[in-house]
This record gives C-alpha cells, structure tokens and sequence, in this order.
C-alpha cells in the first residue's frame, strides 16, 4: 500500500529556510575557523611564557599586559616601524605608478610582443624561484650602490608588480576608450589621458591593488633580513618581531612574539578600514561617467 500523499508539496518558504540556513551554518564555520588562530595568538599574547608551552588552559590565569611594553622595546618597535611604514608607503606608490602606466599601455596601444609580456608577468605570479634569485638581486643593488639602504628593498618589491597590474587591467576594460579619444579631441595627449582622466576613473581599483603592495612590502620579511645585515638599524618590523623569539639565556619568548604580532597587526586593520569602500566599488564593477 502506497502512504505517500500525491497531493504533497514542499513549500517554497521552508526550502528558503533551509537553504539560508544551510549557508549561515557554512559561513559561521568557515569564518570560525578563520579566526580560531587569530584569537588564540591574542589570547596567547597575554599568557605567560611557561603557561603558553604548556598548553594546558586557552584563557590567561593572569592577563600580563607587560607583555606589549616588553616587545614594544625588546623589539624596537618605534624605530623599526618607521621602517615599515618607509618600505610600505614607498613600495605601493612606485607599485601603483608601474602597474597602472604597464596596464595602460598594454590595454589602449597594440606593440609588438605584446601577448609576450602579458604570458611573462602572468608567469611570475604561478611560478616561484624564492631565495635564487636573492644573490643576483643582491649583486645589483651592490652595483647600483644601494645594498645598505632601504631603497634596494623597495626597488625589488616594486619589480613584482604583476598581481596589481593584472588587477588594475582588469579594471582598465571596464574604462571606455571613448573617454580617451574624447580627451584627445579636447587637446589631451596619450599621458595627460593616463594622468587626468584614466587615475581618476581608476581609484577604487587602486585602491585595492595598493592594499595588496602595501601588505606584501609590509610582511616582507626575507628582503629586508638580507639588506639589513650589517645595519640593523634599519631592520623592518618582521625581522624585529623574529629577534624577540629568543629571550635571556636562549629561552623561547614565544608570547612576546604573540604580542608584538598582534601589535604589527594593527596598521594593516587600519588600512583595510580605510579601503574597505574601495572594495565594494571594486565587486560592483561599475564606473559611472
């Protein structure tokens, strides 16, 4: 005997239901899941040392806020973060300079070996020589006179442009080149076009492909090692934080390292505060004219 009443149907609002609950269920664990080691370096920043390798409790006993003001000045912070901030700032402007005059020559002019140079900056971002190329890039900044400065560092991080150029030509499409033969029509040439009516239009694409140089130039950590050896006052936050991993007698200070990267943190929270407008222009992908 067959009980499945015929005149049954699932109703539209409950498979709503179900489906939007479904999805908060996956959203909530995936962003647990994100966030679990973030709160347990924070919550570790507070512990002290033996209590942190032991591993026994997630809450701190005893919150020791000293922890801060010990990697505050075990790490020089003060003076090493102004070298972040240099090698940061200076890093995404000569990145977004590069990358959007690349991006706007590639888009509006037809050259030759164009598809060439798209194939190569394309094979940068999938193919990663790391610490071959440190000795050759060293060699040159020996030549150029720029191995004890800071400017060597930011000279080789602008040269990796190609994640913000593929970014910012992306953009590029969406930009009519109506505009730019308008413009010309109006008595502009090829670079005022780029300079007053393309950066303009380009803004909150810059934005974004400025935040990701100013994050990798800022995490940077084997460039800065390299080029600060022999002055280590010009060391960048990363490599300070590293010095703080061994205290007194050689003994781990791990939970002076959980301090000093919560607090290396904060610049980068500040910045994605700053661009997070940006980000929403971006995913809508308009550009109004």
């Amino acid at each position: 005997m067959n009980r499945t009443n015929p005149n049954f149907t699932f109703s539209p609002r409950l498979a709503r239901w179900t489906g939007k609950t479904v999805l908060w269920v996956f959203l909530l664990t995936v962003a647990a899941l994100a966030l679990f080691p973030i709160v347990m370096v924070l919550l570790g920043s507070f512990k002290t040392n033996q209590e942190l390798t032991s591993g026994a409790t997630i809450w701190p006993k005893v919150w020791n806020f000293s922890n801060y003001a010990q990697a505050w000045d075990g790490a020089n912070f003060s003076r090493f973060t102004l070298n972040s901030i240099f090698v940061s700032v200076t890093t995404t402007i000569g990145t977004l300079l590069v990358a959007s005059m690349s991006a706007y020559a590639v888009n509006r002019v037809h050259f030759i070996g164009k598809k060439l140079y798209t194939l190569l900056m394309a094979s940068t971002l999938f193919i990663s020589i790391g610490a071959v190329v440190l000795r050759p890039q060293f060699d040159l900044m020996v030549m150029l006179g720029l191995n004890k400065t800071l400017w060597g560092v930011v000279i080789i991080l602008v040269s990796a442009h190609a994640t913000c150029y593929f970014i910012l030509i992306g953009f590029f499409e969406s930009i009519p080149k109506d505009l730019d033969e308008a413009a010309m029509i109006d008595g502009c040439n090829f670079y005022s076009v780029y300079w007053r009516i393309v950066l303009p239009l380009l803004r909150p694409a810059l934005a974004v492909a400025g935040l990701s140089a100013f994050q990798g130039s800022w995490n940077e950590y084997i460039l800065p090692l390299v080029f600060t050896m022999s002055n280590p006052e010009l060391q960048t936050l990363p490599v300070g934080l590293a010095n703080l991993r061994y205290g007194i007698g050689a003994a781990a200070e791990i939970q002076l390292m959980m301090a000093g990267a919560c607090l290396s943190i904060l610049p980068l929270l500040v910045v994605y505060v700053f661009a997070n407008k940006s980000f929403m222009q971006v995913t809508l992908g308009a550009v109004k004219g």
